[in-house]
């Protein structure tokens, strides 16, 4: 069963207003899944990789960038580090002790780790988020932001002849998750 929640590129674009900002290719009418398919075969990898971002629900967003930064990273390590750990366990069950475990996994986390955003990404999955002394629904971008932000840093670390077809690789990934979501 199709994830898609977008009718159209454009639909996608006015529910999250910063990805103009993310994305260089301005939206169009087309169904999300052709313009992502577009974005990837002009080579606008990092576009392709924020628009399925948010295109993805959260919960398949958090699974998709455990699977691409495994894919991107050449550090076998980091896949075992606390932050992918708990982003992975919150994946396969979704529940509030797993998004906070790893929400206070990545809120103690180095940001120069793709682990730490994955945490990150599955601790915004939900819950409140404090805004000055008030707590507030975790705003839905925020999970989005912090996979973008995930695959990114784990695309940079690798080298460039390899990058593109990792890349793609992820891309089609996120296709197909957004096609039959996890089941």
């Amino acid at each position: 069963m199709s994830r898609v929640r977008f009718a159209t590129a454009q639909a996608l674009f006015d529910a999250f207003p910063e990805v103009i900002h993310k994305i260089s290719v301005a939206p169009t009418g087309q169904a999300p899944l052709d313009f992502l398919r577009s974005l990837s075969s002009a080579g606008k990898l990092p576009d392709a990789v924020a628009f399925c971002a948010y295109l993805l629900p959260r919960r398949e967003a958090v699974w998709w960038a455990c699977g691409s930064v495994k894919t991107l990273t050449i550090d076998a390590a980091q896949d075992r580090s606390p932050g992918f750990l708990a982003a992975e366990s919150w994946a396969y069950q979704p529940d509030d002790q797993h998004r906070q475990t790893a929400l206070d996994i990545g809120n103690n986390g180095d940001q120069n780790y793709p682990a730490t955003w994955l945490a990150l990404a599955a601790g915004w999955a939900g819950g409140l988020h404090a805004l000055g002394e008030q707590h507030v629904p975790t705003p839905p971008y925020m999970t989005a932001r912090a996979v973008r932000i995930a695959i990114l840093l784990s695309a940079a670390r690798v080298g460039s002849a390899e990058r593109l077809a990792r890349l793609r690789f992820c891309i089609a990934e996120g296709i197909k998750l957004a096609e039959t979501g996890l089941g």
